[in-house]
């Protein structure tokens, strides 16, 4: 016998005489005294019953606290393992049942490696007095993939847990903290027109669809906390043509090392700027048709435009108190854009962008001044510090050379050079100013340079600030910590005593703009955000997030491909689906069909193959999909016979 838990039961031989002088060896099992036989035996014996069918030719008598067995050597041996296994079962605190004794039998009489007891006490995840485990040897081994492989396939007939367990799974991550979200998808066949024929709103068309996972949910999370859950982000549960309209319009502008460029021109392989400033490079194109666009603009007047089911990384006050994040879609955030009038989210701020060095034909920071003084008065230049009276006709044959705008080169260059540019338009037109929220802020005077003023805002987004448009004239400017504006030593030590450094950046509204075709891509940033219009952050790429998609048979190849490249860096993918229920229509190629040789041999991913054995509904489901599996093989073998006939005769 194996060792059980805590409880030994005691094994011992004898005899009985059975004829003159034949001796079959009866083996006597005691329980300890502190085993109610009651949880062993099932209510009316039913326990008792099910191991006697499973070893017709054993007699097995209970007396008191005691297990005779008689019967060949080897099926005694395994009910008495059986009876071993069972204790370790209720030692574990988990009650038995007629599946729990078939299960552990088979496992015995399949010799497999795991004990019976490893299996049906592995606990997942609990919830008011209930626990989810596996309940036969197949989900044990899905579940151990899910903890081993990033992406797992749990492939198999309905009613083998593939779902219910990845979403136990899903929700014990998140309440261990090794994931920041759980994202629950499925396909909508009917998503296309037919839905649209449907009454009520968008979720009452895609509820029923997505009605099984937040059912499977409302077992593992308290109910009264889903809600609040899925109002952070914290949960999502989205059809999958959400997953993969995460999207800008083509002419929506994606900063590069090289300036902003259309996101509708790049290609896998481009480099983009991430939210660090640094390139990384775009690594999926996926057009999206025509979807529904959202003007989203921030409090200092910055502004782009994305689709509905676009993601955000935002912070709220309670996640800055607490120093984490979320991630919310578009829609997601209309009309709780402020509380107790307040802004509510919070975007990130890119770090100063690193761009391709050029050659300039003018020192940058001399660039500055000039311009700065282009339009401007003769005392301004004197206030300016930069000539005296004597050289103020030389100077304005100077400037009669100058731009009225930054010329290109400056703008799209090194740090070095654009700092040098903005100090010196600083230094002849801005002043070191204490802003409300008591950081530092650069007052500059954009009066008299229309043009200018959007090169100045441009310049300071570059560097990883912000600039307040909402004064005609003024500018306020926020730089980020080790951006010095000013180089005039009066205005640098006043700037380095307001202590700058604190650009910040909120949504100030969202606004719908009709539609528009669009474009996602998808980026190797660890964090998975890039820098779209007036340097705003943003990604459609899901990081530290468990995701599951369910009924993957439903996907064609192309939506397959789009969910598996929407992994992110931190995050963790399952796939379920039922190969024999394709409700795709016709002349459309199931997506899981395909992809297991598509990725055969990537390492990482894992293929979990369940099967009528590890069925856990009503004990004839599993009959069921094994007739069902037997006519299948049987009408193929007739198929082939039959064309195999057919060739012959021709």
């Amino acid at each position: 016998m194996t060792e059980p838990a805590d409880h030994q039961p005691t094994t011992t031989g004898s005899s009985q005489t059975g004829g003159a002088a034949r001796h079959t060896p009866v083996h006597t099992v005691v329980i300890p005294p502190e085993i109610a036989m009651v949880t062993l035996l099932g209510p009316r014996d039913e326990l008792l019953r099910t191991m006697e069918r499973q070893f017709p030719e054993t007699t097995i008598h209970v007396r008191g606290n005691e297990f005779h067995i008689s019967g060949p050597s080897g099926d005694v041996a395994l009910v008495e393992r059986t009876i071993d296994e069972l204790l370790a079962v209720l030692d574990g605190g988990q009650a038995l049942n007629r599946d729990a004794v078939e299960r552990s039998i088979q496992m015995l009489q399949a010799q497999t490696v795991e004990r019976p007891a490893d299996v049906l006490t592995m606990n997942i995840v609990s919830n008011r007095g209930r626990t989810i485990r596996p309940k036969t040897l197949g989900q044990k081994h899905y579940v151990d993939a899910i903890d081993e492989h990033t992406i797992v396939f749990g492939i198999g007939p309905a009613g083998t847990g593939k779902t219910y367990l990845a979403m136990a799974k899903a929700v014990a991550a998140l309440q261990a903290k090794k994931v920041n979200r759980i994202i629950l998808t499925r396909p909508a066949v009917e998503a296309g027109e037919r839905l649209g024929f449907l009454p009520g709103t968008l979720n009452d068309k895609i509820d029923p669809y997505l009605r099984p996972l937040y059912d499977a949910l409302h077992d593992m999370v308290d109910p009264e906390s889903i809600p609040k859950l899925m109002a952070a982000g914290t949960i999502e549960v989205a059809p999958l043509a959400y997953m993969r309209g995460r999207a800008q319009p083509l002419d929506a502008m994606v900063l590069t090392p090289e300036g902003f460029r259309a996101i509708g021109d790049l290609m896998v392989g481009d480099l983009v700027t991430g939210s660090d400033g640094r390139p990384t490079p775009v690594i999926g194109v996926y057009p999206q048709g025509r979807r529904r666009i959202y003007r989203v603009t921030t409090e200092d007047g910055a502004s782009t435009r994305a689709c509905g089911e676009h993601l955000w990384t935002v912070r709220t006050p309670s996640d800055t108190r607490r120093g984490t994040h979320r991630v919310l879609r578009t829609h997601e955030m209309i009309g709780s854009l402020r509380r107790h009038r307040h802004h509510q989210y919070e975007l990130p701020v890119m770090g100063p962008a690193e761009m391709i060095p050029l050659d300039v034909p003018m020192d940058p920071y001399a660039l500055g001044r000039l311009l700065g003084d282009r339009v401007g008065s003769t005392a301004r230049a004197r206030r300016a510090g930069v000539v005296d009276d004597g050289a103020l006709g030389r100077r304005t044959a100077v400037q009669e050379r100058v731009p009225d705008t930054i010329p290109g080169e400056y703008l799209v260059n090194s740090l070095a050079v654009r700092v040098a540019v903005l100090q010196g338009l600083c230094d002849g037109r801005a002043e070191p100013m204490l802003g409300a929220a008591g950081s530092g802020v650069v007052r500059f005077d954009a009066a008299g340079m229309p043009d200018g003023r959007d090169d100045v805002v441009h310049l300071a987004g570059s560097l990883g600030g912000t600039a307040d448009r909402a004064d005609a004239d003024i500018l306020d400017i926020r730089l980020p910590e080790g951006i010095a504006p000013f180089r005039l030593a009066r205005k640098a030590a006043a700037y380095e005593r307001t202590g700058g450094g604190r650009p910040r950046r909120f949504v100030e509204s969202i606004e719908p703009l009709g539609e528009a075709e669009t474009v996602c891509i998808q980026v190797l940033a660890e964090d998975s955000l890039y820098v779209t219009d007036d340097f705003i952050v943003t990604h459609n790429t899901l990081n530290d997030a468990f995701i599951i998609l369910d009924e993957a048979q439903n996907t064609s190849p192309e939506q397959m491909k789009m969910f598996l490249t929407r992994l992110g860096f931190g995050s963790k993918m399952v796939v379920t689906g039922d190969v024999t229920q394709v409700d795709l229509p016709g002349g459309v190629q199931s997506g899981l069909r395909i992809v297991q040789d598509i990725l055969d041999g990537i390492e990482d991913v894992h293929f979990s193959m369940l099967t009528a054995q590890d069925v856990v509904r009503h004990r004839l489901v599993g009959d069921i999909v094994d007739a069902y599996g037997r006519w299948d093989a049987a009408q193929q073998g007739g198929r082939i016979a039959r064309e195999h006939r057919r060739a012959q005769r021709d």
